[in-house]
Formats: structure tokens, sequence, C-alpha cells
């Protein structure tokens, strides 16, 4: 099966390899496993880097490669240009150039789409249907309408065949991922297998035009109240998989400072409000669009934001909501410490970590900005230099933090455009003191005590297993023990020792997990529940004292 796939792939890994010489990236097909598929070189002209016209540096090399292998690769390199912790900036900025663009679909094409999806032709579903493209994209084309009762609208028509191109291109680009992991050291420190398996996750998330109109639909509802904020009705009656009819949204560019001005928009006021909608977006709804470039935001003369395009969001868990809540504190405190333990808790990859290194760097770091305030800090700048250290010690972040950061990027970078003398941080303060009272709050600790008793005593539980596999793993080997009288009444010591230490330990998991759920419950305690509570604490706190006694004593010198 496997050698089977691999010859129905082999003409598309021909064409990767040939595109990657052409554009002196050879090097990187042999680290790809396509080195036998790289044609022999006849002339030192027939490279590009040898023609004097051709004068890219490396990272527009990989740009216009990743442009000539079409759609997938220009969505992952759109990927890659959000992944600041994986990439230097030079790379970073070039890869942001890319266009999801492509040639036109005939019209034919695009009606029989239509007709297959919806069941009727285009003037039968609505009043008026522009033939001529809106705009055209490697996944999708773009039309304008009118529905009956006077609506405009834009019909979003995915392009026939490019779902069986990107699927071929996902499953060869987790081969090549595979590869390369296995031939080269950074691509395991980067876990390069998890970041193409999280590309492939969002863009089949692209490809379903159903999951667009209910993102566009959670954004509506969570602004439902603020009049400030236009986000596109979803038309489901015109709306399949493979077909999307949203409200058409007109407005000014955001970067159209002469329109602005004539139409006497508070370019500051709007400047503001952006950011606090993608604040709002991320702390307090915990679902943001991660796609906000110039193209996907239009400005009304009266200030009013409209938003479009939500194939590309982010979601904030718990853990990583916790992680951010790490990472702000030990920023605003300047303790290199905590930062390193906040970075490392989050990174994700399996390249070693110099602690000592690290440390050194945050200090460094902290010492440069010396936050007392995110009210003046280059936000920017800041986030540049923390992601540069975050490569030189081989860390890097998972997809939804990392877009979380492209994003409050891409929002700031909006934001100066309209006002010059923006702080994002004055706007990001606010959230970030929320954030570090919520990791000390009662019920926040509560939930962390609850939980932490419940994974000792799970692991309580799991012991026994362990320890028989153990033992059976030591007598299918054949190892055997031996121990002296004089050595075996102290194990047997110690072992009572850890015995009493582990039913304590049950003990304070099961106290802990009541407390916990005492605490967080938002209804008023009874005064037995009062009682119960003091109780519960008093004998959680003697447990663990006897716990924190035995520990010391079984690592005092001897």
């Amino acid at each position: 099966m496997a050698e089977r796939e691999e010859r129905h792939h082999n003409a598309r890994y021909r064409e990767i390899a040939a595109t990657l010489r052409r554009h002196s990236l050879g090097f990187l097909a042999g680290l790809l496993g396509l080195g036998r598929f790289v044609p022999r070189r006849r002339s030192a002209e027939s490279d590009g880097a040898a023609d004097p016209a051709f004068v890219a540096t490396s990272p527009a090399h990989l740009r216009l490669a990743l442009e000539e292998l079409g759609p997938t690769f220009i969505k992952l390199g759109q990927l890659l240009s959000t992944r600041s912790d994986l990439l230097p900036p030079a790379f970073v900025d070039e890869l942001a150039k890319l266009q999801d663009a492509a040639p036109p679909v005939a019209t034919a094409d695009i009606r029989a789409v239509i007709r297959r999806e919806l069941g009727a032709e285009p003037e039968e579903l609505f009043a008026e249907f522009d033939d001529r493209p809106l705009a055209s994209a490697s996944i999708g084309q773009a039309h304008t309408a009118t529905l009956d009762d006077g609506t405009a609208v834009v019909v979003k028509v995915r392009r026939p065949g490019a779902v069986a191109q990107v699927l071929e291109d996902l499953e060869i680009l987790q081969n090549l991922a595979a590869r390369a992991t296995r031939r080269w050291g950074p691509a395991r420190d980067v876990d390069v297998s998890g970041v193409v398996e999280e590309f492939a996750e969002t863009l089949r998330a692209e490809l379903d035009y159903l999951q667009e109109g209910r993102n566009a639909e959670r954004f509506a509802e969570s602004f439902q109240a603020e009049d400030d904020v236009v986000i596109p009705r979803v038309f489901w009656e015109h709306t399949t998989s493979r077909v999307l009819t949203l409200e058409r949204m007109r407005g000014m560019n955001v970067g159209d400072a002469a329109a602005l001005d004539a139409a006497g928009v508070d370019r500051k006021r709007v400047a503001r409000r952006g950011a606090e909608i993608v604040l709002k977006m991320t702390f307090e709804d915990r679902f943001f669009h991660a796609d906000l470039h110039p193209g996907n935001l239009f400005i009304h003369a009266d200030g009013t934001i409209a938003l479009i395009d939500f194939g590309m969001v982010g979601a904030i868990g718990e853990d990583l909501r916790g992680h951010l809540s790490a990472l702000f504190v030990a920023l605003v405190r300047g303790d290199p410490e905590m930062l390193a333990g906040a970075l490392t808790g989050v990174s994700v990859g399996s390249a070693p970590v110099d602690r000592e290194v690290l440390r050194e760097d945050l200090r460094v770091f902290l010492a440069k900005y010396r936050l007392r305030s995110l009210r003046e800090t280059p936000f920017a700048r800041m986030i540049a230099d923390l992601f540069a250290i975050l490569r030189a010690n081989r860390l890097h972040l998972p997809r939804e933090m990392a877009l979380l950061f492209k994003a409050l990027l891409l929002i700031e970078g909006l934001a100066l455009r309209l006002d010059p003398e923006f702080r994002l941080g004055e706007s990001l303060e606010p959230y970030a003191q929320r954030l570090a009272r919520e990791r000390v709050s009662a019920s926040v600790l509560a939930r962390r005590m609850a939980r932490a008793g419940i994974d000792l005593g799970e692991l309580a539980l799991e012991a026994p297993g362990v320890l028989r596999r153990l033992i059976d793993a030591a007598d299918g080997s054949g190892m055997q023990v031996h121990l002296r009288a004089a050595e075996l009444e102290p194990l047997v010591a110690r072992t009572e020792r850890i015995g009493n230490r582990l039913v304590a330990g049950m003990i304070s998991a099961a106290l802990i997990t009541g407390v916990g759920s005492i605490v967080t419950s938002e209804r008023r305690f009874r005064r037995w529940e009062g009682t119960l509570l003091g109780t519960g604490l008093g004998v959680l706190g003697t447990l663990g004292g006897y716990l924190v006694v035995t520990a010391a004593r079984r690592r005092r010198p001897r």
C-alpha cells in the first residue's frame, strides 16, 4: 500500500524537487528525502541563482518556490509567516508577501458548482448574479449577487478540483515532514511533523464553507450588542460546504488616510476600537479572528468597523489562558526564572533546553524593557526580541498562541496606520492585569488544587500496575537482585514511609477535591458546610505538614 501511494505521488515529488532546485533550494530537497528526484545539473546557467537578472535573496527564493507549487504551499507559506518563533524575521517578512490569488475559473464551471450544490441556476436563486468574479483565490472564487429582497451578498464558490489537489499535497507534506524529522535534527527539535499536522487541520477547515459560516455567526453573536462592529449575515438557504453566501460588506480601506480624513472619520478612536475588538475576542470570548489584514477589515464613514473572511480563527483554551497569565505576570514582575518556566511550559517540541542560557537571555531581555507597565512598551519590538530568544533556545509556541501574537501584531500595525501615536500596551494592560488577578484568585487556586489532587489520586491507583509490569519485566529478563539482611531493613523502613505518604497523599487528594468543589460553588455556604470546610482545611494542613516533614527527613544527609 505504501509503495503504491509512493508511486502515485512520484509525479508531484518530481515537480516539488525540480521547483526547489530551480530556486536554489536543492539542499532542501535532499533534507526532505527528494534527492533522487532532483535532476542533475547540466550547466551553471540552468540554475536560477546563476542568472544575473535573478538576484533574489534566499527568503525570496523560498517565497517564489511556494508560489509556483500552488495553493497548498502558498497557504503553508502564509501560515509560516505567522510563526516568528520558528523563522527569522527576513523569512517571515518575505512570506507575508504571499498573495492567495489565482486565474479566474470559467463562468460555466462556477455555474455548474452552484447548480449542483443549490439545485438551481443562479438566476433562479438570486435577483441578480454577476458572472465577473469579485476576487479569485486558490481555493475559492467570489461573485457579487442580490437577493430577492434587495440585499447585496457575496457568493463564495469553491474551485472545482481544489479539494483533491489540496488533500494530495497535504498527504505529501506529512510524508516529507516525517522524512525531514528522521534525517535532520532541527526538524525534530521544532516538531516539524506537528506543525504540518496543525496546518493540515487548519486548511481542511478552510475547505469547508459551512465551518466558515458557523465562525461568522459565532462572532456575530458575540458582538450583537455593539453597534460599531458589523459582522456579515450568513444566508444558510444559499450555503453548503462548497458555496457560501454572505451579506456584502463595504467601506474604506484602513490604510487610505486621505479617504478617512475626507469622510471625517476619527482615526484615533477607530484605532483604539480596532484593538479593543481583537482583545475582546481574545481575552473575553476566547475565540478570535486570526487573519485581520487590511483586506479583511473595512471602515464606514461613521467609524463603524466591518469584518470579513472567517476561515482562519484561533481559540484560547483553559490551559493556554493559564500560560498567558503566567507569561504576563513574569513580564511585569521582571522575573527571568518565572518567565523561563512559562515559556518552557507552553513550548512544544522535543529539543533539550539549557535553562541557564535561557534564563540569562531573558534576564538581558527584561533588563532592556524594564516593564513596570505595558502602556509605554513597544509591543512589536518586544515580541520580536522574545521570538528571537525562543528561536535561539529551540523553543516554539503552540499554534493557538502563535496565532494570537500574530493577531495582536496585525491589529497593532493596522492601528498605527490610523494613529502613529497608538500604543497597543495601553489597551492590553487591563486584560493582562485581569489575567494576573485570576491566576491567584481563590476559585482558580481551588481548581488547580483539585486537579492536582485528582492527578495524585490517579497516580496512586496506577502505581501498583506500573510496579507489577516492572516485576514482570524483571522476571522475564531473568534479572536477579541480591540483598544482605542489613541492607533489607532500611529498605523495608523506607517502603513503610512511602506507603504512609501515599495514603496521606490519597486522603489529601480527596480533601482537595471536596474543598475545591465547595469553594468554587457560586451559592452561599450552609452553616454545616462552613464547619466542614474549616475541618477539611485543618486536616489538609496537618497532612500537608506531615508530607513536608517526611520529605525533609528523607532528604536529610545521613
